[in-house]
């Protein structure tokens, strides 16, 4: 683990570093360039809480290394996982770190391009979710960097990106484990092959 994390106020276990990672410093991604000032904002979907800005530190950035609305599934091994999971879910390659998207979004991965805005720590707090941070004070970027190939991004990184024609077996595999995992925009995914619609 990067000398610089900080470990001592992530309320879970971080993921294992990648390949590449660089140092501790946290980022807010999106597919729009012109950004530069981040307000807090209420969660959408009028489901109340305060008006935060969130970001997410370096370690777990790969987390969004995706289109904003693709469903994916991002797992590691933590201290508890078991030689048993170890082996079911990352046997098969040398990866740490195993990302899982549908063939739907594949055209997306390939086509998007995202920004990594990062944002200065000072007015940031860490959430109770292991690597994700808020903040209740406006926040001015300190500089901006382009991922083109999302794709190349995860094999530099030396994280196995899997494409499957359903999320929803792995996932069902994965919450049921002793694996870290995060979910995102999970709503988005296609029906589950055996379930009616």
């Amino acid at each position: 683990m990067g000398a610089d994390y900080p470990e001592g106020l992530i309320a879970r276990e971080p993921a294992p570093p990648y390949d590449g990672e660089g140092g501790f410093a946290l980022w807010h991604f999106s597919e729009d360039g012109s950004l530069g000032r981040f307000w807090p904002r209420s969660p959408a979907g009028g489901r109340g809480g305060r008006a935060l800005v969130w970001a997410v530190d370096t370690r777990h950035a790969p987390l969004f290394w995706f289109p904003r609305d693709c469903p994916r599934g991002c797992i590691w091994p933590v201290t508890a996982t078991t030689p048993g999971d170890r082996e079911r879910f990352f046997g098969q390659g040398a990866a740490a770190r195993v990302h899982v998207i549908e063939a739907g979004w594949l055209e997306s991965m390939r086509s998007c391009r995202l920004y990594a805005y990062q944002l200065p720590v000072a007015t940031f707090a860490p959430h109770e979710v292991g690597g994700y941070w808020v903040s209740e004070e406006p926040v001015q970027a300190l500089g901006r960097v382009a991922f083109d190939d999302l794709l190349g991004s995860h094999a530099r990184a030396g994280i196995e990106l899997r494409i499957t024609p359903s999320i929803w077996p792995f996932w069902q595999r994965v919450t049921g484990s002793t694996v870290g995992y995060s979910g995102s925009r999970l709503r988005n995914a296609a029906p589950h092959p055996g379930q009616s619609v």
